[in-house]
């Protein structure tokens, strides 16, 4: 686990290959099944398969419902991918093999918010590694599962 001034980020081992990881993490139909925020809802928008560049929409809830659309910003098959939506930080997953499957780490990354260090000690980044905890929890258990 690491939280800097600048993100939150925590890592998990999964017994399965990056392309096996990657396939949920790029399809954005499958996020609501790993969501460990409690905020993605169904009615997901878009390709089946993100890059770079891909657009996608997503019911989500914080109290009340609202839809948000996200960009891919960052992208490498099998080992990379971050999107972000109109505010600029972003969600990144990033894709390790090591031995006994693939370290999975997620990180919310808001060093391109304006006064980056007022996130940092606010609720948000705090919620936000709770979030990200839960969601590899959720990845793990869904892959190695196969639920």
């Amino acid at each position: 686990m690491a939280n800097s001034e600048h993100f939150v980020s925590s890592s998990v081992i999964v017994a399965a290959t990056p392309e096996a990881i990657f396939e949920i993490l790029s399809d954005p139909r499958k996020h609501p099944l790993i969501d460990g925020s409690g905020t993605v809802r169904e009615g997901i928008s878009g390709p089946d398969r993100l890059v770079l560049g891909s657009k996608f929409g997503m019911r989500m809830k914080i109290g009340l419902g609202y839809r948000i659309r996200n960009t891919v910003v960052e992208f490498e098959p099998n080992r990379l991918i971050a999107w972000k939506h109109f505010s600029p930080h972003r969600w990144r997953y990033r894709l390790e093999p090591v031995e006994g499957g693939t370290r999975v780490t997620e990180t919310f990354d808001y060093s391109r918010m304006p006064l980056p260090a007022i996130i940092g000690r606010s609720p948000m980044a705090t919620n936000n590694l709770r979030a990200i905890k839960n969601t590899l929890h959720r990845l793990k258990s869904h892959v190695e599962g196969g639920e």
